[in-house]
């Protein structure tokens, strides 16, 4: 059923259905950020989390087991079961994040643009986005023109570079979330299945990738605000709160205008 409904993502964009514009639901809400927040990178990063008012509940919307953990040096899977043992049937229904399943069905940079430019037209209908495009606008780097800040968001993610001295092979969006989401291993330190800040060893493509921290339950939208927001404002380290964690967000950079890798580090 889901396939089904990732092949319309695919239709040109204008003959597609999205959600209602929230600032169409919602008239008058206010997405300016305040002073404090323009002051303080990790008071703004708390603001997008506390936007991102769809973000998938442990116990409720999932269930992950974590088995009894790892150290970083330990070989092997020390877990049984898969990391996910239960998704709510329909979590994968949510706007955001059926589109956001579509683009990593068979990921290929050079696939069909129509549904790179759905998914941030779909999110871009959000509180957390449009929060976002304020921030960036009254930080002067970015259009404030709201279409031209959309073409903005797509170019920066899903325009193809050149990575490891070959050309034109990789985007932002690949590296960052294909490559970071696929086959993720087991918790180290005391895991916990409420937690939503994992960090996890898994084994990918036969290549083992020993530490990787990884956000758990959060929309893809939020991950795209967070580190588009750091992209432009932030540095290579940016330690800031999200909710209850205290994170270093690392933000590499390719040049001066793309993002060559950017993720979450625990500091706690």
């Amino acid at each position: 059923m889901q396939s089904e409904a990732w092949n319309g993502y695919r239709k040109p964009p204008s003959e597609q259905k999205y959600s209602e514009d929230v600032g169409h639901i919602h008239q008058g809400l206010n997405f300016e950020p305040t002073r404090e927040e323009l002051d303080s990178l990790s008071k703004a990063c708390s603001r997008l989390w506390e936007l991102d008012m769809n973000r998938i509940v442990p116990g409720k919307d999932y269930i992950i087991d974590c088995g009894e953990g790892k150290k970083v040096y330990q070989k092997g899977d020390m877990a049984s079961e898969s990391l996910f043992s239960w998704l709510g049937d329909d979590v994968l229904r949510k706007p955001t994040y059926s589109r956001f399943c579509a683009l990593l069905d068979n990921y290929n940079p050079h696939q069909d643009k129509h549904e790179e430019i759905v998914f941030v037209e779909e999110i871009a209908r959000t509180s957390l986005i449009k929060y976002l495009h304020r921030y960036l606008v009254q930080k002067g780097v970015v259009p404030q023109d709201y279409e031209d800040f959309k073409k903005m968001l797509t170019s920066l993610w899903f325009d193809l570079y050149g990575r490891g001295g070959n050309s034109s092979c990789s985007t932002a969006f690949e590296h960052v979330f294909v490559g970071e989401i696929k086959g993720p291993g087991q918790g180290e330190s005391e895991p916990d299945s409420e937690i939503q800040l994992l960090i996890v060893q898994f084994e990918w493509h036969g290549v083992l990738k020993s530490v990787s921290n990884t956000l758990i339950g959060v929309s893809p939208k939020f991950e795209v605000a967070l580190y588009t927001l750091c992209f432009f404002v932030g540095g290579e380290d940016n330690r800031v709160d999200i909710g209850p964690y205290s994170v270093n967000v690392k933000c590499y950079r390719l040049g001066n205008n793309k993002i060559g890798s950017t993720f979450p580090i625990a500091e706690n």
